[in-house]
């Protein structure tokens, strides 16, 4: 049952992945703002599988001890379902409030994703020192291949550790 989930987990970060290659190839780019809203909706698309696959993953969790009606969809419902003790809940844990982590990238990605940009301010003689590059998660496809990468590493970990023979 548990392979099921993982099979699911797996789908939507191969997806992603794809999604990003498609947001890096020059094919099909005939015009500038094309490729760019190509490249932004690519992006967009592959956080979202992203996001996805973690909610499953916490799925796949439940399933794995045996919480066949639990669909967990954050990580404090998979707490409170499961406790705090188990491997997999605590290395969660520790990663949601590790900085630089997978999981603590991905809730920084949902925030920005959910939320409308912040207003910019117009440059003028008097400002321009103030203006900075913009801030929030780094959604590079480098940043987002990492992420899914360690994603998955996590996912394979999971079936290994689980898998009945």
């Amino acid at each position: 049952m548990a392979s099921q989930w993982h099979s699911l987990v797996s789908q939507k970060l191969f997806l992603a992945r794809t999604l990003l290659r498609q947001a890096d190839s020059d094919t099909n780019a005939e015009v500038d703002s094309y490729r760019a809203l190509q490249r932004e909706a690519a992006i967009q698309g592959a956080i979202e599988l992203s996001l996805r696959a973690r909610t499953l993953l916490l799925v796949m969790i439940a399933r794995l001890y045996q919480q066949k009606n639990e669909e967990p969809e954050s990580l404090t419902a998979l707490s409170a379902l499961l406790g705090t003790e188990l491997p997999e809940v605590a290395e969660l844990l520790t990663l949601a409030h590790q900085p630089g982590s997978w999981w603590n990238l991905l809730d920084q990605l949902e925030t920005s994703q959910s939320t409308p940009p912040a207003a910019r301010k117009t440059v003028s003689a008097e400002n321009i020192i103030a203006i900075s590059a913009e801030s929030g998660p780094d959604r590079s496809t480098p940043a987002l291949n990492t992420l899914l990468d360690a994603l998955k590493q996590f996912a394979d970990t999971l079936e290994d550790r689980h898998s009945e023979w």
